[in-house]
């Protein structure tokens, strides 16, 4: 048993124990007995804990951080298109087309658009957000009417971006006549999964070959 025991013997490694200013290392020996090794042993690891109760807490802090970060995470649930996403956005699109016809371009370009959107416009920069909102408030549209359709579309896998183009037609109220062009709009969806563009430009003209919408 004492050959035994002598076997157990051993020298702990030097431990650094919350050391004041300038610093301090106390070596700890275990003895040779197993219940001695044991109680000392729990007695060395109350200590440590105690020691670096400091420790402990910001451990503990950062350890709830992390599980509340990760509920949160996993909570969240990814946005994915659904089946109906691109009809939902190309009738969207239909529907401003149908408003502006019978309300004015203004109402309907008011109604539909996003409180970030752009307009691109002929020989000007970009018009952006709240410009953009009152460069629609200004126009006058009671000389003409102007309507379109959408052509094709597709949304993105997040379904929550999307777009369309087409061909619009804009008839003056006082000639016998329609002036023909092509459009491209940007689209997101709402919170209340309502599409409204955010970015919207068209060019005049489709060349020779032209079908009435």
């Amino acid at each position: 048993m004492d050959r035994y025991n002598n076997q157990l013997t051993f020298i702990a490694k030097k431990i650094l124990y919350n050391p004041p200013v300038g610093g301090y290392y106390r070596q700890v020996i275990f003895p040779a007995t197993r219940r001695g090794y044991f109680k000392d042993t729990f007695a060395f690891f109350v200590r440590v804990i105690l020691g670096n109760c400091c420790m402990n807490k910001f451990l503990f802090f950062a350890f709830t951080i992390l599980v509340f970060s990760s509920c949160d995470l996993f909570s969240k649930k990814k946005t994915v298109a659904g089946p109906t996403d691109r009809i939902d956005m190309m009738n969207t699109d239909r529907a401003f087309s149908k408003m502006s016809e019978e309300k004015g371009m203004k109402n309907a370009f008011l109604e539909y658009i996003d409180s970030n959107g752009v307009l691109l416009k002929p020989d000007r920069m970009p018009i952006v957000g709240a410009d953009a909102i009152d460069f629609l408030i200004q126009q006058n549209d009671s000389s003409y009417i102007l309507k379109w359709e959408p052509r094709h579309g597709a949304v993105a896998k997040s379904g929550e971006l999307g777009y369309t183009y087409g061909i619009y037609a804009l008839k003056p109220a006082q000639q016998d006549t329609i002036l023909y062009g092509t459009y491209v709009s940007i689209w997101k969806k709402q919170a209340d999964g309502k599409w409204k563009y955010v970015l919207d430009s068209g060019n005049e003209g489709i060349g020779d070959r032209h079908e009435e919408q």
